[in-house]
């Protein structure tokens, strides 16, 4: 962007010690748009004062921040919600020049070496071992558990980039090559988990809606490791954690609450004074999906 001179007031105001007066300085660039993140850029490279190269930070961020809300508002009112484009938005909250492409590529790799494998005889369980053995033993992707100090384990590049991920942003990988598959696999809420089920083909349209929801699943899948779990399995589990096994934690859940929890799960991972920015940012994302 060219540079008036509005704007280089503007960025001669950006060490103004008073509060005030940088926070009216970072709305006005803000209100230029991500065309200005060029010149806050060369202002970086140029500032030797590391308070205003922070402060010059925190308004790119600003300004990606914005745009991703917007991203996000136009997911939330699609008609169809797909899971791995809002999955690629949450990474773009940490890595705002993510090029797409090669997200992209990596998942359609997967799915075709998947998709050779499969046939129409094959049963529920083997279709399963195919997508579970080309991911995890052919692709080697590692899971672990939910750590908080580990960011990038919540963010699909960094998972197909390192081949290691948690059991939230692993389970949403599994689930986003099981629909392009058309392998009948859903997130369920199970408490405490990240858990996938296999749904009975036949109860999946409205009709049997009335079919008590732990009847209409086949088998669940862990997504760490994606072993099969039954439903003695489950029950076992409920008993162990004193939960009674309500009917509600096996409907499956939406592509929007499984976004929202990615992003409230995510946030944790900046609940200290430096970054509690990108937690109430994150959170403010949820709760935007949440309404309506």
């Amino acid at each position: 962007m060219e540079e008036t001179k509005e704007i280089s007031a503007l960025f001669h105001l950006i060490d103004d010690p008073d509060h005030e007066v940088f926070s009216s300085v970072s709305d006005r660039i803000v209100s230029y748009g991500r065309g200005i993140i060029p010149n806050l850029e060369n202002l970086w490279e140029n500032t030797i004062n590391e308070e205003v190269q922070v402060r010059i930070e925190l308004l790119i961020h600003k300004l990606h921040y914005r745009d991703l809300t917007e991203d996000f508002e136009r997911w939330k009112s699609s008609s169809y919600k797909d899971l791995l484009t809002a999955t690629m938005l949450v990474a773009k909250f940490q890595y705002p020049e993510m090029a797409s492409a090669p997200v992209l590529g990596d998942v359609e790799k997967l799915r075709r070496n998947i998709w050779l494998e499969l046939n129409n005889y094959l049963t529920p369980l083997e279709q399963i071992n195919v997508l579970t053995s080309i991911l995890y033993n052919y692709y080697a992707l590692k899971g672990t558990e939910v750590a908080y100090q580990h960011p990038d384990e919540f963010l699909i590049n960094k998972v197909l980039e390192t081949k290691r991920g948690n059991s939230i942003i692993n389970g949403i990988l599994y689930l986003i090559l099981a629909e392009l598959l058309d392998i009948p696999v859903k997130a369920i809420s199970i408490p405490k988990q990240f858990i996938l089920a296999y749904i009975k083909p036949e109860y999946l349209n409205e009709k049997h809606s009335h079919e008590p929801s732990m009847n209409r699943i086949e088998f669940f899948i862990d997504s760490i490791s994606g072993q099969v779990f039954t439903h003695k399995d489950v029950e076992n589990y409920f008993k162990r954690i004193s939960v009674p096994p309500v009917p509600s934690y096996f409907q499956p859940i939406s592509h929007g609450r499984i976004i929202q929890t990615l992003l409230e799960e995510f946030s944790k991972c900046f609940d200290n004074e430096k970054n509690m920015y990108k937690h109430e940012e994150l959170m403010a994302l949820s709760s935007m999906l949440g309404n309506g």
